[in-house]
Formats: structure tokens, C-alpha cells, sequence
């Protein structure tokens, strides 16, 4: 157990939302009721979110947060509310007194104004931080047990989280021993396939409440399939619904007695290599076949909608894992076949776009880039002739295929520009 963290703290049942321990079992409840987590990570469709059976959101950050709680309440959906506590490796900033405080100042602000609110389930302090043992980080454990001390003081009736990416003991072992949390979350994508087993091995380090705060497809990062020029490759949507089904069906773990619910990733349209890759939904917030999945995961009832499904996408009859180099300025061909009939396809928007290759601080941008419009005809079907881009490079070709009642499926294929002079 955590230290300093009695049984008696999961069983302060005079507040509004506080963890039991049951018969061994450790229970969620909300305003007196249990409430089992079926989350998503992102503020965008709540209504959708409820329709499909979902009662939860996280957040990262607090920008717009009056705004973001009061339409979830207005959809009865609770928020995580992710208060971005800078990394314990930013030495300048736990070196300074004064900025310290300004973070604590922030965050007590911001926990005061909204902690009556009722869509508020929890606090989550920092997102995917280091928590290294070692003395040299003295300082930032200060300030870190500062701001969960203050949280449960100012508003005991709320828990207090952290997500630590992966099941990492150290960390874990690092939280019980010099923090006061009421429970970890962890933000864990490939790595879900060898979660149970991990949480059986290290019952004699951990035995606490959790939940997942993250969970998905694989991302853009190590491990995953990357072109000869490093370019990571996408699935498709179609490929994703099916992968989200599979992870949680047999790899969540949905019959521990810590398990307090997940969060799926992500709920909205975000740039993060690509602007498909995690997102659920278009910019315009049309759906993916993702909602269908977690409508059947959340409910174990099926979705009455139809979506495309794309069965793959070619570049001059190659696919992406055969690492396509092309000439510049020369008429190329891409193709998309479909598993579902053609005759239910209203659009499809073809786009090219340079690699997203921007890192800052080792994250990947999340700003959106503008397709390189002048080299792909408008109004193609599901086979398009576009003219590769004069600059020598790593580009992307995209397409988004809308049937007639706006769902949609999306795939890319990379292709790399080699001047033969």
C-alpha cells in the first residue's frame, strides 16, 4: 500500500466522490453511487460520448475548463481534470523559489474556483512525469507533495492521481514511498498486452487501486513499423476500430479488484504526426468506425451505423511497408480498395502533405500542417493521379473516404522524393 495511505482513506464515505475497499474489492463511488469508468481522453462530442455509453472524460490541462466542465455536466459526464505540473527533470524550474510557487499559486487558484463544481471526479497532477528516487530531486518532490497536500485539504472531496506511462516499478515504488497520492493511473498503448501479468508479478511491491488513463492504438514511436527513412506507418481507421476491440476485450483488465476504469485515446481530431493517426473523429466531427467499437465495449450493444472500410491503399502498386521513392515531378498513381461496396462512398478527399518530422523536447508537434494542394486534382474516386512534389523529401499521400451519411474512413500511405540527377 501506499505510505501514510490507511485503508481508512478509501472508505471516507462522506464524500462526494471517494474509492471503497469492499470484500477485498476496490469501488469508485460517485455522489453515493459506484461508477465504473467508461472514458475517453478529449473534451470534443459529449453528447456522443453519453449516447454511446460513455460517463467520463480526462483532460490534460485547464485552459477553457469552466467551459469544458460545464458541458460535460450538461451531458452527465465526469471530468479528470489534468493539472500540467512541469517534469521533475526541468531543473530550472524546481531550482526557483519563486516559480514554485507561481505553479502552486496557479493550481490552488484553479482547484478553489472549481471544486464545488459537479461534472469535477478528480485531479490528476502531472501527466506521464519522471518520478526518479534519487535526493538530487528533493525540490521537486517538495513542491509536488505541496500541491497534492493542498488538494486534499482544499477539496477532500475529490481524489488526487498521477499517470506514470507503462507499468514502470520504479515509479511505482518512488510514488508509494515519497508521495501521497490516492491512487496511479498509467497511460499504456502496445504495452497493454503485458499489463495483467505485470500487475500479478508486482502484488508484493503494489496492491492499490488504478486506472487507465490512456489506452489505444500504437503510436508513432519505437516499436512501431517505420519506413527506411523513418517514417512511421499508419493503419488504417478501419484497421484501428478493430485493434481498439481486440486491446480491450483481451488485454484490459476488466476482472481485477483495483480496476476503476480506462480512458480511450482520443476523443476528438488531433495533429500528432499525422492529423488521423489518434483521432476518433474528422475536424468537422464526423465519426470513424472507432465509435462503433466502443459503443459495443462500453454498452456490449452494436452501433446501427454503417462506416467505409478501407482494405488498403497503394502508391504506383506498392503499399507502404515496400518503401516507395519516387521522382519529382512526375504523375503518380494512389488506389484505395475497399472491403465495404463503393456504391455507399458520397466523397473522397485526397491529400499530400510533407512529413510531420517536427520534435520539441522529444514530443512530436501537435501543430496541423496545410496539404500541398497544388499537386492532387479535386472531385478523384477511389483511384487518383497526383504529381510528386519537386523538392526532394519525405511527403505523405492521405485519403479520406466519406459515405453518404458523413461517416468516414481515412489511410496514408509515406513516399520519399529522390531526384535521380
Amino acid at each position: 500500500m501506499f505510505s501514510g495511505c490507511s485503508e481508512s482513506r478509501y472508505n471516507q464515505t462522506e464524500r462526494r466522490v471517494h474509492i471503497r475497499k469492499q470484500n477485498g474489492k476496490y469501488v469508485l463511488y460517485k455522489n453515493n453511487k459506484p461508477f465504473f469508468i467508461k472514458g475517453a481522453g478529449g473534451s470534443a462530442n459529449l453528447n456522443l460520448l453519453k449516447q454511446l455509453g460513455g460517463n467520463a472524460i480526462r483532460i490534460w490541462d485547464t485552459t477553457n475548463l469552466g467551459v469544458v466542465l460545464d458541458s460535460a455536466h450538461a451531458n452527465n459526464i465526469s471530468v479528470i481534470v489534468g493539472l500540467p505540473v512541469q517534469n521533475s527533470n526541468v531543473a530550472d524550474m524546481y531550482q526557483d523559489p519563486d516559480r514554485i510557487a507561481a505553479q502552486h499559486r496557479a493550481f490552488k487558484k484553479i482547484v478553489n474556483r472549481f471544486r464545488k463544481h459537479p461534472a469535477v471526479l478528480m485531479w490528476c497532477v502531472g501527466n506521464e512525469l519522471d518520478f526518479p528516487y534519487g535526493l538530487s530531486y528533493n525540490r521537486f518532490y517538495r513542491a509536488y507533495n505541496d500541491l497534492t497536500d493542498m488538494i486534499h485539504q482544499d477539496d477532500p472531496h475529490h481524489p488526487v492521481t498521477t499517470t506514470v506511462l507503462n507499468f514502470n516499478p520504479k515509479y511505482i515504488a518512488t510514488l508509494q514511498i515519497r508521495c501521497d497520492i490516492d491512487l496511479i493511473s498509467f497511460n499504456i498503448f502496445s504495452l497493454l498486452d503485458t499489463f495483467r501479468e505485470n500487475l500479478k508479478h508486482h502484488l508484493w511491491l503494489w496492491n492499490g487501486p488504478y486506472m487507465v488513463l490512456e489506452w489505444g492504438i500504437d503510436g508513432p514511436w519505437q516499436g512501431t513499423m517505420q519506413t527506411a527513412w523513418g517514417a512511421y506507418i499508419e493503419k488504417t481507421s478501419t484497421e484501428k476500430a478493430a485493434i481498439y476491440g481486440e486491446r480491450y476485450l483481451r488485454y484490459m483488465p476488466l476482472e481485477s479488484q483495483r480496476f476503476l476504469g480506462g480512458f480511450v485515446f482520443f476523443w476528438g481530431n488531433k495533429q500528432e504526426t499525422t492529423h488521423t493517426w489518434f483521432s476518433i473523429f474528422d475536424a468537422e466531427g464526423r465519426k470513424t468506425a472507432a465509435v462503433k467499437t466502443m459503443k459495443y465495449l462500453w454498452t456490449g450493444k452494436t452501433l446501427n451505423e454503417t462506416f467505409p472500410e478501407i482494405k488498403h491503399m497503394r502508391v504506383e502498386n506498392r503499399d507502404a511497408y515496400q518503401n516507395i521513392i519516387l521522382v519529382p515531378n512526375r504523375k503518380s498513381q494512389a488506389e484505395v480498395t475497399l472491403l465495404s461496396s463503393a456504391d455507399s462512398i458520397k466523397t473522397i478527399k485526397w491529400q499530400i502533405f510533407k512529413e510531420d518530422w517536427f520534435k520539441k523536447n522529444n514530443e512530436n508537434s501537435t501543430r496541423l500542417l496545410k496539404p500541398l494542394s497544388q499537386l492532387m486534382k479535386a472531385d478523384q474516386g477511389l483511384k487518383a493521379v497526383f504529381t510528386t512534389p519537386a523538392q526532394e523529401g519525405p511527403y505523405r499521400i492521405f485519403a479520406t473516404v466519406y459515405d453518404h451519411k458523413g461517416n468516414l474512413a481515412t489511410c496514408n500511405t509515406p513516399f520519399y522524393v529522390l531526384s535521380t540527377r
